[in-house]
Protein backbone atom coordinates (compact mmCIF):
# COMPACT_ATOMS: atom_id res chain seq x y z
CA UNK A 1 0.00 0.00 0.00
CA UNK A 2 1.80 3.65 -1.14
CA UNK A 3 2.49 5.99 2.19
CA UNK A 4 0.82 9.13 1.89
CA UNK A 5 3.37 11.93 2.67
CA UNK A 6 2.46 15.36 3.81
CA UNK A 7 4.92 17.98 3.35
CA UNK A 8 4.72 21.50 5.33
CA UNK A 9 7.56 23.74 4.29
CA UNK A 10 9.37 26.03 7.13
CA UNK A 11 7.34 29.39 8.40
CA UNK A 12 10.01 31.54 9.33
CA UNK A 13 9.47 35.11 8.29
CA UNK A 14 12.26 37.12 6.45
CA UNK A 15 14.38 39.40 7.87
CA UNK A 16 12.06 42.19 5.58
CA UNK A 17 8.73 40.71 6.42
CA UNK A 18 7.63 43.55 8.38
CA UNK A 19 8.42 46.19 6.55
CA UNK A 20 6.72 45.13 3.35
CA UNK A 21 4.11 44.44 4.89
CA UNK A 22 3.71 47.81 5.96
CA UNK A 23 5.21 49.29 2.61
CA UNK A 24 1.89 47.54 0.96
CA UNK A 25 -0.51 48.79 3.48
CA UNK A 26 0.88 51.69 2.83
CA UNK A 27 0.38 51.12 -1.08
CA UNK A 28 -3.67 50.51 -0.57
CA UNK A 29 -3.30 46.59 -0.03
CA UNK A 30 -5.32 44.96 2.07
CA UNK A 31 -3.61 42.15 3.67
CA UNK A 32 -5.81 39.17 3.03
CA UNK A 33 -3.52 36.24 4.13
CA UNK A 34 -0.08 36.63 6.63
CA UNK A 35 1.18 33.61 5.54
CA UNK A 36 -0.58 33.36 2.43
CA UNK A 37 -1.17 29.39 1.94
CA UNK A 38 -0.36 27.54 -1.20
CA UNK A 39 -1.40 24.01 -1.05
CA UNK A 40 -1.12 21.67 -3.69
CA UNK A 41 -1.90 18.18 -3.99
CA UNK A 42 0.22 16.84 -1.29
CA UNK A 43 2.51 19.92 -0.36
CA UNK A 44 1.72 22.79 1.81
CA UNK A 45 4.32 25.69 1.15
CA UNK A 46 3.58 29.30 2.61
CA UNK A 47 4.20 33.03 1.27
CA UNK A 48 4.97 35.69 3.15
CA UNK A 49 1.38 37.33 1.83
CA UNK A 50 -1.59 37.20 0.17
CA UNK A 51 -2.65 40.58 -0.60
CA UNK A 52 -6.16 42.32 -2.53
CA UNK A 53 -6.56 45.83 -3.92
CA UNK A 54 -10.10 47.15 -4.69
CA UNK A 55 -10.46 48.72 -8.19
CA UNK A 56 -13.39 51.23 -8.55
CA UNK A 57 -12.77 51.59 -12.51
CA UNK A 58 -12.92 48.04 -12.85
CA UNK A 59 -15.33 46.46 -10.52
CA UNK A 60 -12.85 43.79 -9.52
CA UNK A 61 -10.01 43.29 -7.29
CA UNK A 62 -6.14 42.73 -7.98
CA UNK A 63 -5.05 39.76 -5.94
CA UNK A 64 -1.13 39.19 -5.39
CA UNK A 65 0.87 36.68 -3.29
CA UNK A 66 3.85 38.17 -2.15
CA UNK A 67 7.60 36.93 -1.21
CA UNK A 68 10.00 39.01 0.60
CA UNK A 69 13.49 37.95 0.81
CA UNK A 70 15.92 39.92 1.87
CA UNK A 71 19.41 38.28 0.17
CA UNK A 72 21.86 39.24 3.31
CA UNK A 73 24.14 36.27 2.51
CA UNK A 74 27.76 36.38 1.59
CA UNK A 75 26.54 35.52 -2.21
CA UNK A 76 23.93 37.46 -3.53
CA UNK A 77 24.14 34.97 -6.73
CA UNK A 78 23.02 31.68 -4.52
CA UNK A 79 20.30 33.98 -2.68
CA UNK A 80 18.86 34.17 -5.96
CA UNK A 81 19.10 31.11 -6.73
CA UNK A 82 16.89 29.81 -3.90
CA UNK A 83 14.84 32.54 -4.43
CA UNK A 84 14.39 32.00 -8.06
CA UNK A 85 13.68 28.25 -7.35
CA UNK A 86 10.85 29.04 -4.41
CA UNK A 87 9.38 31.61 -6.78
CA UNK A 88 9.20 28.82 -9.94
CA UNK A 89 7.41 26.53 -7.60
CA UNK A 90 5.10 29.00 -5.93
CA UNK A 91 4.64 30.31 -9.75
CA UNK A 92 3.87 26.93 -11.17
CA UNK A 93 0.95 25.63 -8.07
CA UNK A 94 -0.71 29.03 -7.74
CA UNK A 95 -1.37 29.14 -11.83
CA UNK A 96 -3.05 25.75 -10.63
CA UNK A 97 -4.63 26.50 -7.90
CA UNK A 98 -5.07 30.16 -8.05
CA UNK A 99 -4.65 31.63 -11.64
CA UNK A 100 -6.09 35.24 -10.87
CA UNK A 101 -3.09 35.84 -8.27
CA UNK A 102 0.08 37.47 -9.27
CA UNK A 103 3.37 36.44 -7.74
CA UNK A 104 5.79 38.90 -6.91
CA UNK A 105 9.48 38.68 -5.15
CA UNK A 106 9.92 42.00 -2.67
CA UNK A 107 13.09 43.14 -1.92
CA UNK A 108 14.85 46.05 -0.75
CA UNK A 109 16.13 49.11 -2.40
CA UNK A 110 19.62 48.62 -1.52
CA UNK A 111 20.06 44.94 -3.06
CA UNK A 112 17.56 46.21 -6.05
CA UNK A 113 20.58 49.10 -7.02
CA UNK A 114 23.25 46.90 -6.16
CA UNK A 115 22.73 43.61 -7.21
CA UNK A 116 19.37 43.76 -9.74
CA UNK A 117 20.09 46.27 -11.81
CA UNK A 118 23.26 44.57 -12.89
CA UNK A 119 22.60 43.01 -16.89
CA UNK A 120 23.67 39.57 -15.69
CA UNK A 121 20.62 39.84 -13.60
CA UNK A 122 18.01 41.55 -15.21
CA UNK A 123 18.65 38.89 -17.88
CA UNK A 124 17.43 35.85 -15.56
CA UNK A 125 14.84 38.29 -13.76
CA UNK A 126 13.07 38.39 -17.52
CA UNK A 127 14.04 34.97 -18.93
CA UNK A 128 12.42 34.03 -15.56
CA UNK A 129 9.35 36.62 -15.68
CA UNK A 130 9.82 37.43 -12.54
CA UNK A 131 7.55 40.52 -10.90
CA UNK A 132 9.46 42.43 -8.61
CA UNK A 133 8.29 44.92 -5.66
CA UNK A 134 11.30 47.35 -4.75
CA UNK A 135 10.15 48.53 -1.08
CA UNK A 136 12.21 51.22 0.97
CA UNK A 137 13.09 50.03 4.06
CA UNK A 138 13.62 52.95 6.00
CA UNK A 139 10.13 54.63 4.96
CA UNK A 140 8.39 51.94 4.23
CA UNK A 141 7.37 52.35 1.50
CA UNK A 142 7.27 50.74 -2.48
CA UNK A 143 9.46 52.57 -4.92
CA UNK A 144 8.91 50.58 -7.65
CA UNK A 145 6.91 47.62 -9.23
CA UNK A 146 8.77 45.48 -11.80
CA UNK A 147 6.73 43.54 -14.67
Amino acid sequence: MPLSLTIIEDMAKDKIHDQVKHALIKDGWTITDDPYTIEFEEITVYADFGAEKLLACQRGSTKIVVEAKSFISRSPVSDLEKALGQYNVYQVWLAEIEPDRQLHLAIDETIYRQFFSKKAIQLIIQAYNVKIIVVDLNQEEIMLWTS
